[in-house]
């Protein structure tokens, strides 16, 4: 008995052991994130979308209290009393009634009724909050979709600062390579100590590139982890590579036809403007006049068994004959109005000139990128080449070092070619409007 106990306590033991090393090995290994992955956080965790979803929220509660003054108001009391009056401050004096009456009680119930029948001040304010919470909603779309492109952004400066780590990794393998042959070809006699000592200065300077661009990685994932709302302890680790996946532009007519029905920033400013003339009406409604209907429904008495039934039921129209405000909010309305107007102007030629500075980029992009990629396998076969010559006896190592730096230029080229084209792809989206719906088609994300 006891030996089948004492081997229970190992087995929990052990078992509790394995789950403890199995937890602590899911803590310490790296996240793997995808760019839709980052997107997706950085929208929940964005200082902006949370500051323009709570403007949002403030709109939508500045329209529901416009509605308030359209619906009627209910209130109800009790006020009992306790009271005595002096009837001759109220110049009341009767023979036989004493000066002062009282203390007597009352017990009044009542509830308290309004209703506005014709208000078109009010109405008209009520539209102008209505079009306000549409544009909030829009800037808070607007808002959404300029974090999309800004993670993307941070996103692929990742993936290019993890590329400029790969190709440095590669080329300090091929140094040390070249190195080892020249330290070969050294000892056969055919080499000089010039041929090794050039190719241990070429490793040492890739071996120096190599520490900085990795550093250059480690901080391009720390920028990632703070713009997606990831503690900055949490180890990154990209799930996708930069590659080139190819965009067909769109003709320029429509994408800016497109653009001023999607982007929501210019769709915003438009129900600003429609607030605004709202407004400019309400304005000249106050002059107008306002029909509401009052009353109250209750009960009142010396006690409470006397209490008996009352009403009151009164209807008041109102005119505005004279009020020097209405001129001066009047002359800031207009004076908004212009305003939008030029801003609205400023943005559709923004528009037109974003797009059309997008599809410049993606354009020259793409050729950049058809040609870093022949320069690149170009630099290849030149090393070959002069590495083969130099194996061979044929010359020194001074055509293998200067292969080696057209082969880090040629490297450098192509990454920073592919970067600008998927940062060009990223623009388009984000010059087209809907970012949050359209980047994944233009970045080829399946």
């Amino acid at each position: 008995m006891r030996r089948n106990f004492g081997r229970v306590l190992l087995f929990a033991a052990l078992l509790f052991t394995g789950v403890i090393a199995a937890v602590a090995q899911q803590a310490q290994s790296p996240l793997r994130l995808s760019l839709r992955d980052a997107i997706d956080r950085g929208l929940r965790a964005n200082l902006g979308v949370l500051l323009s979803r709570a403007d949002m929220l403030d709109a939508d509660g500045e329209r529901i209290r416009s509605r308030a003054a359209l619906l009627p108001k209910v209130d109800g009391g009790i006020s009992p009393a306790v009271q005595s009056r002096n009837l001759h401050s109220f110049g009341l004096s009767f023979p036989g009634v004493p000066e002062v009456v009282g203390p007597y009680s009352t017990y009044d119930f009542r509830t308290y009724f309004s209703q506005p029948v014709i208000n078109i001040e009010s109405y008209r304010k009520w539209k102008s909050s209505e079009k306000r919470e549409q544009a909030a909603r829009l800037d808070y779309q607007d808002v959404r979709d300029s974090v999309v492109r800004q993670v993307a952004a941070i996103y692929l400066n990742a993936e290019a600062a993890a590329a400029q780590t790969k190709a440095a990794e590669s080329r300090v393998r091929t140094a040390q390579a070249l190195y080892d042959l020249a330290q070969k070809q050294h000892d056969a006699g055919v080499a000089t100590g010039v041929d090794v000592l050039r190719a241990r200065v070429t490793l040492a300077n890739e071996e120096q590139v190599l520490l900085e661009d990795r550093n250059a990685a480690r901080q391009a994932l720390l920028s990632l982890a703070r713009s997606i709302g990831l503690d900055p302890s949490t180890q990154i680790e990209l799930s996708e590579v930069l590659s080139y996946r190819p965009l067909a532009p769109p003709a320029i007519g429509p994408a800016v036809s497109g653009a001023l029905l999607a982007r929501a920033d210019y769709l915003a400013l438009a129900k600003q403007r429609q607030a605004l003339v709202d407004e400019q009406q309400a304005n000249r409604a106050r002059y107008l006049p306002s029909l509401s209907i009052d009353g109250d429904y209750g009960g009142i008495g010396r006690t409470l068994g006397q209490v008996r039934q009352t009403m009151l039921v009164a209807g008041t129209l109102h005119i505005t004959l004279f009020n020097q405000d209405r001129e001066g909010e009047r002359e800031q309305v207009d004076s908004r109005i212009d305003s939008i107007d030029a801003r609205i102007a400023d943005l559709r030629r923004g528009i037109e000139e974003q797009i059309r500075s997008a599809l410049l980029n993606l354009e020259t992009a793409a050729e950049t990128v058809d040609v870093a990629r022949q320069g690149e396998d170009l630099a290849q076969r030149e090393l070959k080449l002069a590495r083969d010559r130099f194996r061979s006896g044929v010359t020194d190592n001074i055509e293998v070092i200067t292969a080696q730096d057209a082969l880090a230029r040629a490297q450098e080229n192509y990454i920073s070619a592919l970067t600008q084209h998927e940062d060009a792809k990223i623009s388009l989206a984000r010059a087209l409007g809907g970012t949050e719906k359209t980047y994944e088609r233009y970045l080829g994300i399946p």
